[in-house]
């Protein structure tokens, strides 16, 4: 059985050989995992551990943004500021370990008081990516036999709140959402509506090479929503069922990351079109699977649901073993199920664990 149709198998609710692999880290862990097996790359991980799905991050940007000024910082094709910001820590071994992230510096349409501000902002446009890369890197995913997943990088994936807060800064749009719900929607129909239009060229051009198209947008915080389900039915289902339906218009499978708790808005998930939903963040709504399972698994996919913020990075090798055989006995049976952290694997989790995550996935993942 090839990978790709093992996770087809999967995805349309029937049981392959084994349960489909996906694998999610930052570039410190691929780096320690090619050293620790003498890889050439990237791709000779991810051969390796046997994942099943191969990520195509999208048309090549030809914008000017992106670019760093004398003070590093870097404004995006929305206008948002960043810098670079990095993190050094110790693993439980005692190494050390650094990580970078762009940190917000600011959010241009923060101080905006008017529709009118709203309109007449550069708003970004599908003009700014070169289409003509697309349908041979995915051809070429997919002649290699894995399942093309496309859905651009975190530059552009696929959205709608977290642009907005990106845009007008956090605080700002929840407050907007109750109280100036005007400009809250001029906001998402301008993001909605540049992502509706960058994605239609974006699958005209792959000329249905793509399996699944996967979006990403955190509607969930550690303990609840971040919007409550009647908020997120006015404002954001909508146009997230619009996007849903144009990759199934293309006749490709909608995988979602949300992080967070979100177990109240799976049905709405559902009615808009999602067809695997990722993340099932652990420690947010862990003690949720088995009703999911059991109450949508026939609705709809899942992928992920493994620990990064304690059993990873804290727990033995015996307790990623662990974890990863309670999740396939809850989520695999009858397929829909594809093994994944709820996010990437992060450089603090110590190698041993990763290499008994693999070794957990291969154990356990068999029908």
């Amino acid at each position: 059985m090839t990978p790709r149709q093992r996770v087809l198998d999967s995805i349309n609710h029937s049981e392959p050989d084994r349960v489909p692999i996906d694998f999610w880290a930052t570039g410190d862990v691929y780096d320690r995992l090619m050293a620790y097996w003498n890889l050439p790359d990237k791709e000779a991980v991810l051969e390796h551990i046997g994942a099943d799905l191969r990520y195509f991050n999208g048309p090549a940007y030809i914008g000017e943004a992106g670019k760093p000024d004398e003070n590093g910082i870097i404004t995006d094709h929305w206008g948002v500021q960043r810098v670079y910001k990095t993190i050094t820590g110790r693993r439980r071994d005692g190494s050390q370990y650094a990580w970078s992230y762009k940190h917000l510096v600011s959010s241009p349409l923060a101080q905006a008081t008017t529709i009118k501000q709203i309109e007449q902002y550069n708003w970004p446009t599908a003009d700014m990516w070169d289409y003509s890369c697309v349908k041979d890197a995915c051809l070429a995913i997919r002649q290699a036999g894995f399942a093309v997943v496309a859905g651009a990088d975190r530059l552009d994936r696929t959205a709608q709140l977290k642009p907005a807060m990106y845009i007008r800064g956090a605080d700002q749009f929840f407050s907007d959402l109750i109280l100036s719900p005007a400009l809250a929607e001029c906001i998402l129909e301008h993001i909605s509506n540049y992502y509706l239009e960058y994605n239609r060229r974006f699958f005209e051009a792959a000329d249905g090479t793509i399996d699944i198209f996967f979006m990403g947008d955190d509607m969930g915080a550690q303990n609840n929503t971040l919007i409550s389900p009647e908020m997120y039915r006015k404002f954001f289902k909508k146009r997230f069922a619009a996007y849903c339906q144009l990759a199934h218009d293309f006749g490709m499978k909608v995988m979602y990351h949300t992080c967070g708790y979100v177990t109240p808005l799976i049905p709405d998930f559902i009615d808009a079109g999602v067809d695997i939903l990722q993340s099932l963040q652990p420690a947010a709504m862990g003690d949720d699977l088995p009703k999911i399972k059991r109450e949508y698994g026939k609705a709809i996919s899942f992928q992920g649901g493994i620990d990064i913020q304690d059993v990873l990075p804290h727990g033995t090798t015996r307790d990623v073993i662990e974890h990863v055989r309670e999740r396939a006995e809850i989520l695999a049976p009858g397929g829909g199920y594809i093994f994944g952290t709820a996010h990437n694997l992060q450089p603090d989790t110590p190698t041993e664990n990763i290499l008994a995550l693999i070794e957990a996935y291969h154990k356990y993942g068999k029908y």
